[in-house]
């Protein structure tokens, strides 16, 4: 992508206003001057800290009294001077009428004046007064060889201040350079900087630190979450088919072969792992995990929903190569008469986004009520697969409470897993684990060792969901006989 062609080409098709969202504003600038000097047009610039002033000049001066956004706009408008007018940060202001007037004007002037106003701002919400005059913009992010340069010159500092040389390997190298991708580089030179000062080293223990700092640069507000510490595959019970499935799959996702997976779609009862096993599929493949809440996708405004669907799905592409782990997706997507259609856009933008994404975000998506998801969803070719994750079977409940006993500190072979497995019968993984942790609250409490009657006595104790739910799964399990698979 040339970005200074992209622009060029915008300006020249005589668009009165540019809108650029960018957190790299100085970039933005010089790009401007750039073109200025190609089109033979002055470029100025405003903030409100220094009004308007020339920045292709090396000396331009500010203008006096136009620090004020109004007064820098009536400057423009009344000089009908050709060129490029640079609004910095003026996001505050369009709210404003007079200047939401003022900048009205200068775009139904434009084609006489000559004048074009670039929009610069992290954020910018264009007023529906002007928004038919504007164009967006992008300022494409840098590529593989940029950031593999940054990464180096930090090196090239840190030997100059410490004396050594950075420990690395090229492995290491390449894999931070890919966890760098959608960064401006001085965000690149930042958080390289920090992975190499922290021990002389670059290395694939530097690579979750990076991805969580990478992730909080681009912060959605709490639509996507980072799930930092994503659970190995050996502390999830069964799964036998699944893990099989994604072992299978594996080199075709990292390597971007061709018909790389898309993702998969885990049906079953709550606190079947599902979850856990979301998590475990970003820990099999080492890549970073994000969280797609549904519930905080919609917005009581018309068309942010949509809105906010789009942007989280961008921010998951910037992140990439990752995995996209979408909660109890029925959620979001199931809509009623009264949401005004909410949901089918919602549904519309995300299976729009399923289809055509090629940037290497695979997705998994957890269902509970399956009665609620569209068929538009569930067919193949939206998912590679659907499974299901049905109560664990004897041997599973057996390395469920191996797995939770030694995760406690407990000798597993200290207990009667067998017969605990026979207890259990009909349980969750879930209410296993809870089972386990009741046991050695009753076991403290009585001043003794946890041992096997404790846990058989909680197990006593509860009526799991199997026969609270039985109907509920019973149609469940008759509804994913002729669509899934079964994950164990």
């Amino acid at each position: 992508m040339n970005t200074s062609h992209d622009l060029r080409l915008i300006i020249e098709s005589h668009i009165p206003i540019v809108v650029i969202e960018t957190w790299e504003e100085q970039r933005a600038l010089t790009l401007l001057c750039k073109l200025g000097v190609q089109l033979a047009l002055p470029v100025q610039a405003w903030s409100v800290t220094e009004g308007l002033r020339r920045i292709d000049l090396s000396h331009g001066a500010s203008l006096n009294h136009t620090a004020e956004p109004e007064a820098a706009l009536k400057h423009i408008l009344h000089s009908e001077q050709a060129g490029l007018f640079a609004l910095c940060d003026i996001h505050p202001f369009l709210d404003e009428p007079r200047c939401v007037r003022l900048i009205k004007e200068i775009a139904m002037r434009a084609e006489d004046s000559g004048q074009r106003l670039v929009l610069i701002s992290h954020a910018l919400s264009i007023p529906p007064e002007f928004k038919r005059f504007c164009a967006r913009f992008s300022l494409s992010m840098p590529e593989d060889h940029k950031l593999l340069a940054a990464v180096h010159r930090e090196a090239q500092q840190f030997t100059k201040d410490k004396g050594r040389k950075v420990r690395t390997d090229r492995d290491a190298l390449n894999k931070l350079v890919a966890n760098l991708r959608g960064l401006p580089l001085q965000d690149v030179r930042k958080l390289a900087r920090g992975a190499i000062y922290q021990d002389g080293a670059i290395t694939h223990s530097d690579i979750p630190a990076i991805n969580k700092a990478k992730f909080e640069l681009l912060d959605m507000d709490g639509l996507l979450s980072f799930e930092y510490d994503t659970e190995s595959f050996a502390r999830v019970g069964g799964l036998r088919a699944m893990k099989s499935w994604l072992e299978q799959r594996r080199d075709a996702f990292l390597g971007k072969q061709s018909d790389c997976p898309k993702g998969m779609m885990l049906v079953g009862v709550q606190g079947g792992g599902k979850s856990l096993a979301a998590k475990a599929v970003a820990g099999l493949w080492g890549l970073p995990l994000l969280r797609l809440d549904m519930g905080a996708l919609f917005n009581k405004f018309f068309g942010e929903s949509e809105r906010n669907v789009r942007e989280a799905l961008k921010l998951a592409d910037t992140m990439a190569p990752c995995v996209l782990w979408i909660d109890e997706i029925e959620k979001g997507i199931s809509g009623d008469s009264h949401d005004g259609g909410t949901a089918r856009r919602v549904l519309g933008s995300l299976l729009t986004w399923m289809a055509e994404q090629q940037s290497g975000v695979f997705v998994v998506a957890t269902a509970n009520d399956i009665s609620r998801l569209p068929p538009e969803l569930i067919r193949k070719g939206r998912l590679d697969e659907i499974f299901f994750v049905d109560l664990p079977d004897a041997e599973v409940r057996r390395e469920i409470f191996r797995i939770h006993l030694e995760k406690r500190d407990q000798d597993s072979q200290a207990f009667e897993l067998d017969a605990l497995s026979e207890a259990s019968d009909g349980f969750t993984g879930a209410e296993i684990e809870q089972a386990v942790v009741s046991a050695g609250y009753s076991a403290r409490a009585r001043d003794e060792a946890l041992q096997t009657a404790h846990i058989v006595g909680e197990l006593g104790n509860t009526v799991p969901l199997s026969v609270t739910m039985s109907e509920q799964l019973q149609a469940l399990r008759q509804w994913c006989q002729e669509r899934a698979v079964p994950a164990n």
